[in-house]
């Protein structure tokens, strides 16, 4: 292989890296709602991106990219919902009134409006094609050939999973809004809470498992007590960042506030513990996208601790 060949293939590798990070928060709002969570929405996503780069080869239409990235991440999707078995199978209708994007009209524009707005997890309440349809249509304004291409369907069976899918999301956002309950926090994660707050970075390291992990979104791994206790010297040096427990999902998290005066967090970790000790960090610091759809709820006393009076 030529000098030249390799120089080529190494800017055509920058520039699928770079197009992939672009596409990363639309590919997130994909997953998410076809997952029904944040969270394993952005590990698909990941999972995603780790496939791109092992198949760099094989990528040599740039201009097909995109789909290529969005089929990748429906089929590893679905694995993982055939896994769970909670895939669903519904006939479908003939639907010929369903719009087109080429002149959407106000109906359709609303239609949008209320699926981008909806929570992340009802979207798991309509079976699977139907799920996939309405995210790519109304959450993510494809074309309905686009659609069809993407999951190896006729337009017209695209519009007919549209058209019921839309009219059981109309529906589950007629019944009662589930809210998101914040349940006590736990001693483990006060605790963390507590340490980091007071900038006891020794504290927090001596609560590290000697196997422990760290996932911070693209970047590798850490893995071990030492290489993950660097993880905090870099928080060290960032004097405003301030925790506070949280609920995600039903899944227990700490929210990160970059100022005690913030009004909303900007990101949030996720711990797991194991006789006590923590065995993963998963930061979600560089990929913030993820909280931006999510229904994140404070620990009761969150606003109190921080000292901030709510008007």
């Amino acid at each position: 292989m030529t000098e030249g060949h390799n120089a080529s293939d190494g800017a055509r590798q920058a520039e699928l890296i770079a197009l992939a990070g672009e596409l990363r928060p639309e590919l997130h709002r994909y997953c998410s709602r076809l997952m029904g969570s944040v969270i394993d929405g952005e590990d698909v996503v990941q999972d995603t991106l780790t496939k791109a780069l092992l198949s760099f080869d094989e990528l040599r239409d740039m201009p097909t990219f995109r789909a290529w990235l969005f089929r990748v991440a429906h089929n590893r999707a679905l694995d993982l919902l055939r896994g769970r078995a909670i895939r669903a199978a519904e006939p479908i209708e003939a639907a010929s009134n369903v719009a087109d994007d080429d002149a959407p009209d106000p109906a359709e524009m609303l239609i949008r409006q209320e699926a981008i707005k909806m929570a992340v997890s009802r979207f798991t309440e309509l079976p699977v094609l139907q799920r996939s349809v309405i995210i790519l249509k109304d959450v993510l304004d494809e074309s309905l050939a686009d659609i069809a291409g993407l999951l190896d369907l006729t337009v017209d069976s695209v519009k007919a999973h549209l058209a019921r899918g839309r009219e059981r999301l109309r529906a589950i956002n007629m019944a009662t809004d589930r809210q998101t309950v914040a349940r006590p926090t736990s001693d483990a994660v006060a605790r963390y809470v507590t340490l980091f707050n007071q900038r006891d970075w020794d504290g927090l390291r001596a609560l590290l498992a000697g196997d422990v992990k760290l996932h911070q979104a693209s970047y590798p791994m850490r893995v071990g007590a030492k290489d993950v206790g660097m993880f905090f010297s870099t928080y060290a040096k960032f004097d405003g960042v301030w925790l506070a427990p949280a609920w995600l999902e039903g899944r227990e998290v700490i929210a990160v506030f970059e100022s005690r005066t913030d009004p909303k967090p900007s990101y949030v970790m996720w711990l797991e513990w194991r006789e006590g000790k923590i065995s993963f960090i998963r930061d979600y610091r560089y990929v913030r996208y993820v909280v931006a759809d999510a229904k994140l709820v404070l620990a009761p006393d969150a606003e109190r601790n921080r000292g901030v009076e709510r008007p």
